[in-house]
């Protein structure tokens, strides 16, 4: 993203283009190193790290979210300069290009210079995108981490991508169960019952481009215990399933979204990635509006129709941070150090397929 005066629209045209076309991956192994540390930070060295990658590992057998973006340690290692040269030049081309430019700008003075400078950047045929579908889930599933780490429960539904019909729906189902103090997990676990530091639930998780989960987290408070947030949840989930939310709950959704959609496009970095946006997944910048003919659409019928559809036990993959304390470690293991199932210590060369496995 750039933010620059109109009168240096050709100069960006002609830096941006020329880094298209010749990409220099100046440092590129001390890059990858930084990027390396960043895997052990978030992921080796955080009891949550730990579970999620676990937990989607677990809970995508087939679809490209079941490998973390990130990669594993050993995919790190052997990411080659070559590699990520090889990986530019199939990707950053024209055909999976979309430039999107706000401000005060002339058309007919605009896009002779894009064409100029970008028309420079040699064709090729859009990458083919494959990857296999995942299989509905049939069972149960369950990962559990024992770390001296604060307990922490995490579970999840496969739902489809984006493009679904039925995306504005579990948009709507979001909102009400977690925006703000007034949702219904932040007044059930936390306010009220008072069970739990923090609860949510949450679509796109890890991303939305595939199909992808439906997600639901729960912090336990000390003298409470993930099971309590298990069940606290899912009385939550058979509310929707079962009665009609109210009135005020889908219009705040609704006029909350519309505001949301106004405030994002107020200034040109907003509108710009918006509309960038939009182009890129939708073919066509007007979906960013037409999404908001969809929310309106949303009715109760759709949120217990889709609720029951999606909110289903053989649907449900669980995730959950068991604390561990000194004594109650495997004989040998060097105390206070965090094991990931089957004893594998974080970081370990074996650790990745130990994640994969689980």
């Amino acid at each position: 993203m750039y933010s620059m005066p109109v009168n240096q629209l050709e100069l960006w045209a002609a830096l941006e283009s020329d880094r298209m076309m010749h990409p220099v991956m100046r440092q590129f192994y001390k890059e990858r190193n930084v990027v390396m540390e960043e895997r052990r930070m978030r992921t080796d060295s955080q009891p949550t790290g730990r579970l999620v990658e676990q937990f989607l590992g677990t809970a995508f057998m087939a679809n490209p979210y079941h490998r973390p973006t990130i990669g594993y340690a050993s995919d790190l290692q052997s990411f080659s300069a070559t590699d990520a040269a090889d990986f530019f030049k199939r990707y950053y081309v024209p055909s999976n290009m979309v430039i999107g430019l706000v401000g005060d700008l002339d058309p007919d003075v605009a896009f002779p210079i894009i064409e100029q400078y970008f028309g420079q950047i040699p064709r090729a045929p859009k990458p083919v995108e494959l990857y296999t579908i995942e299989a509905p889930q049939n069972s149960v599933r369950e990962v559990k981490l024992r770390d001296p780490a604060q307990p922490f429960y995490l579970e999840g539904y496969h739902r489809p991508s984006y493009l679904a019909p039925d995306d504005a729906v579990y948009d709507a189902i979001s909102d009400i169960l977690s925006n703000g103090r007034p949702s219904r997990l932040y007044r059930s676990l936390v306010r009220d019952q008072q069970i739990a530091a923090a609860a949510a639930g949450f679509s796109g998780f890890p991303g939305n481009k595939y199909s992808h989960l439906f997600a639901f987290y729960a912090v336990p408070i000390p003298g409470h215990t993930t099971d309590e947030m298990q069940k606290a949840i899912h009385v939550e989930i058979d509310k929707l399933k079962t009665q009609d939310v109210t009135d005020d709950e889908l219009q705040m959704f609704k006029t909350r979204t519309k505001a949301d959609l106004i405030r994002g496009l107020a200034g040109n970095e907003g509108l710009a990635q918006q509309l960038a946006y939009y182009q890129t997944r939708y073919g066509d910048w007007r979906e960013l509006f037409r999404y908001l003919d969809r929310v309106d659409k949303v009715s109760k019928a759709d949120i217990r129709r889709v609720s029951n559809q999606v909110f289903q036990d053989t649907n449900r993959t669980v995730g959950v941070i068991q604390t561990q304390t000194a004594s109650s470690q495997p004989p040998g293991s060097p105390t206070g150090a965090a094991l990931a199932p089957g004893g594998v210590e974080p970081g370990a060369p074996a650790a990745s397929k130990g994640a994969e496995q689980q």
